[in-house]
């Protein structure tokens, strides 16, 4: 179910959104989801990372120490997208959520918004990481 990615040694996960495919690197702890995507110079093609958060509530994301342009889809506990925001490199603006978020998920700038990937979409794949809750 969970696979070492060679680049972070997180575990991953696929998920799903709508018909596509995305592989994530999940960071599920304080260390891990500090970290996040910084010093990366790219990412790979469907790739990204997916916070889980400890709680649902208005999870905050900013881009310091990150290299390149991603965006950022907010998630309820149900796997709903609450809303998505375009980050900055290099950016310590601050971009929420718009209600309790029990992940978020990262990925190219644009990613969601190529695929018509909107509020309200639902994630697959989510329930894949009810034993790490």
């Amino acid at each position: 179910m969970f696979a070492v990615a060679a680049h972070a040694e997180l575990p991953t996960v696929q998920l799903s959104a709508g018909m596509h495919l995305i592989r994530a690197e999940v960071a599920a702890d304080f260390g891990s989801r500090m970290q996040g995507l910084m010093h990366r110079k790219s990412l790979a093609t469907n790739a990204g990372m997916l916070f889980i958060f400890d709680e649902a509530a208005v999870q905050c994301m900013w881009m310091k120490n990150t290299l390149i342009p991603l965006s950022v889809a907010f998630i309820d506990e149900a796997g709903a997208i609450l809303n998505i925001a375009d980050m900055q490199p290099h950016s310590e603006q601050s971009h929420c959520a718009t209600g309790p978020a029990r992940f978020a998920l990262e990925m190219d700038q644009g990613w969601f918004a190529k695929r018509g990937i909107k509020p309200g979409t639902k994630l697959g794949g989510l329930d894949k990481l009810k034993a790490r809750r």
